[in-house]
């Protein structure tokens, strides 16, 4: 009876030990866990009723608002922003997605000025490429000008021949009909063209005139050189 005592008080003491174990191996992790989650150092904010807390973790009072993480010797270690709601984080993330859309857009102008005065240093060279331009526009259009009145020539001579049967035009030959019918086509594709043209030719001073506009601007930061300014090496 004594040995079956004893035996009994081994194995409760086996168990209570091996529970204690297993409780300080579940703890550890979890203490582990918790020195991973706060970086070590002072906490320090004011909530909204205006207290000043401190902690040596992050301080649940204040995540609307900023905490301070101090070394121990007070000074500022660092900042804890405040815990922002996934509407908020939605609204940031749309801000700074605009402002990174603006920085793009400066950037990009920049470099079209840059471009700009690269390629026109003064108003001589920027007439000079907008007469070229016009020029090119103008040799096209009156191209087809020309062709429109040869057209007229030839559709003159049609309608001569038409004459004869004015009284029943079913009557011309198809080869007459067909002259007629092609060069009105023909006319009309020509007047087609040289509107184009004309629009063209809009848009181009168009857009010379907004470079210009732009151009004066930029000349007037940035003086473009002149002859008289530059010294000459002997």
């Amino acid at each position: 009876m004594h040995m079956r005592g004893s035996s009994r008080q081994s194995l409760k003491f086996l168990l209570t030990s091996f529970i204690q174990g297993s409780l300080v191996l579940c703890l550890v992790p979890l203490g582990l866990a918790q020195a991973q989650t706060a970086e070590p150092g002072i906490y320090i904010c004011i909530d909204a009723r205006g207290r000043k807390l401190t902690s040596d973790r992050p301080i649940p009072e204040c995540n609307d608002r900023e905490q301070k993480l101090l070394n121990p010797s007070g000074t500022v270690k660092g900042k804890l922003g405040p815990t922002l709601t996934a509407l908020e984080r939605t609204e940031l993330e749309l801000k700074e997605k605009a402002a990174q859309e603006e920085r793009a857009r400066f950037n990009e102008e920049k470099r079209r000025d840059r471009a700009l005065l690269i390629r026109y240093p003064n108003k001589g060279v920027h007439d000079k490429e907008r007469a070229e331009a016009v020029n090119q526009v103008g040799v096209v259009r009156q191209a087809a000008v020309n062709r429109v009145e040869e057209l007229l020539r030839q559709r003159s001579e049609v309608n001569l021949e038409m004459e004869f049967y004015n009284k029943d035009p079913v009557k011309a030959p198809a080869s007459l009909r067909r002259r007629a019918d092609e060069s009105a086509q023909s006319i009309a594709i020509q007047n087609r063209f040289i509107a184009d043209q004309d629009a063209e030719l809009r848009r181009v001073n168009v857009r010379f005139d907004d470079e210009l506009l732009r151009l004066k601007q930029l000349w007037a930061l940035h003086p473009p050189a002149t002859p008289s300014a530059t010294t000459k090496i002997r």
